[in-house]
């Protein structure tokens, strides 16, 4: 992987004195997956760069240049307009998928741009997403992405009927657990 990512990253997160927990959360990643950039044992696509400029405050060709390379891994991601949700659950999925690139994002339109820039391997959906639902969001990624595996998350039981008619290859109740995910 690439070092000087690593280096460059490191050094714009601590000029600007953020933890790596700070910095997470304000990606909706898991520190771990912030550790991993810093190590050079992965890289973030080019929408997390563009994310990561952002909140580091720089230029994103600075960040873009230091990446040398993407990994092969797959893309995990799981969508919910609740960021205290994403904060708990998000671990859970790098605990039971620790070789993926686990991403979060409480808006559907961002999910929907990063599936068109990335090959979403899982897809995680809340059902109530505010203005749109999870069952348009489902739709629409496997419209991008045929091949998409989709598993709807929510606390309501009567959804599941539903959840089947559009092409998801799972179902689970909130609170996420690993067994949960590892069910799925």
């Amino acid at each position: 992987m690439s070092i000087q990512f690593a280096e460059t990253l490191r050094k714009l997160r601590t000029d600007k004195k953020l933890s790596q927990r700070e910095l997470a959360e304000r990606l909706y990643v898991t520190r771990s997956t912030i550790a991993r950039w810093e190590s050079g044992s992965r890289l973030p696509d080019a929408l997390m760069i563009t994310r990561l400029a952002k909140n580091l405050d720089t230029d994103v060709n600075i960040l873009i240049s230091a990446a040398v390379e993407s990994e092969d891994a797959p893309n995990v991601i799981m969508v919910d307009d609740r960021k205290i949700f994403l904060s708990g659950a998000l671990p859970i999925l790098e605990e039971v998928l620790p070789n993926a690139i686990v991403t979060g994002f409480t808006r559907p339109s961002e999910a929907i741009e990063f599936a068109k820039a990335n090959r979403i391997a899982l897809a995680f959906l809340d059902i109530e997403l505010g203005k749109t639902n999870g069952f348009e969001l489902c739709r629409t990624l496997l419209e991008i992405n045929p091949r998409t595996n989709i598993v709807y998350l929510t606390a309501y039981i009567e959804y599941s009927f539903d959840a089947w008619s559009t092409g998801a290859s799972g179902f689970t109740l909130k609170p996420i657990t690993a067994e949960n995910v590892r069910a799925q």
